[in-house]
């Protein structure tokens, strides 16, 4: 019986450091035996920042002392869709107060809406978006997104509240032009996770195919959404190489423009 043939290793891209993930949870316990190795890998495959994403102020408080050591990977912090009902005003007060004190918090998400798993009334969950777009605005921070199944009232929402040319990043871009359109039409970022990787994803495809140079960011999601040729196994930032080689062939650059084009572009989105 002959061996499976054995998945490459990021680091066998040899992209260049300037690399970034702009979306990352290894905060997360999925990462507790391994974290400092895989922090490793990330630079040894041209990553030299990360962003991580905190699920609100109990999550940043038990976690954020896990990267004092880790100068490359800042902060963001935001009370997701799915927990929306534990945005109480303590906790809003709590993360301003972070925000003015801890310079490695460089914006405010992932916030939105979440129609698919549906766990938290809709009214509710526009509420805590409202909320946390005002902090955004008051603090002068850029804010980003989360939608599952909730496009339309998410753009709408943005619109109605004046956010049109304001740093936005509409995190994990799944979808196809319908929505790609708008948000580059309002001045919007789009950040790009593994599936681009995956066969029959014409439609995100020809998103990407479309979206601005200046306005394209990368992602793992990590633990999620593994790219191919790891898809199924627990993501981690390295492999967000193989997701800028990916977008590199729709766009038809090399994968090393890719990489340092959308490491640029992080950097200035999130003023790194």
């Amino acid at each position: 019986m002959s061996k499976k043939k054995p998945r490459p290793e990021p680091e066998t891209l040899e992209l260049p450091l300037g690399g970034v993930d702009s979306h990352a949870h290894i905060d997360l316990d999925d990462f507790d035996e391994d974290r400092e190795e895989l922090l490793a890998r990330a630079k040894a495959s041209g990553i030299s920042h990360i962003i991580n994403v905190f699920l609100g102020p109990d999550a940043f408080d038990e976690r954020h002392g896990l990267f004092d050591d880790h100068p490359e990977v800042s902060f963001l912090l935001g009370v997701h869709p799915n927990n929306a009902d534990t945005l109480t005003e303590d906790a809003l007060t709590r993360m301003r107060e972070l925000f003015k004190t801890n310079p490695r918090l460089k914006g405010v998400g992932e916030i939105g809406l979440d129609y698919y798993w549906d766990r938290v009334p809709h009214d509710v969950q526009k509420d805590a978006f409202l909320k946390q777009l005002d902090l955004a605005r008051e603090l002068e921070l850029p804010v980003i997104i989360h939608s599952r199944d909730a496009n339309e009232d998410c753009v709408a929402i943005l619109e109605s509240e004046g956010f049109r040319d304001y740093p936005v990043l509409w995190h994990c871009f799944g979808s196809g032009l319908e929505l790609a359109q708008p948000v580059i039409d309002n001045g919007w970022y789009i950040s790009i996770p593994g599936p681009i990787t995956f066969k029959k994803t014409d439609d995100m495809q020809a998103a990407v195919a479309r979206i601005p140079f200046d306005r394209l960011l990368i992602e793992t999601d990590c633990p999620y959404l593994a790219p191919e040729p790891w898809r199924g196994k627990r993501n981690h930032p390295a492999l967000v190489a193989f997701t800028a080689k990916r977008i590199a062939e729709i766009k038809g650059r090399s994968k090393e423009d890719l990489w340092q084009i959308t490491g640029d572009n992080a950097r200035r989105f999130f003023n790194l």
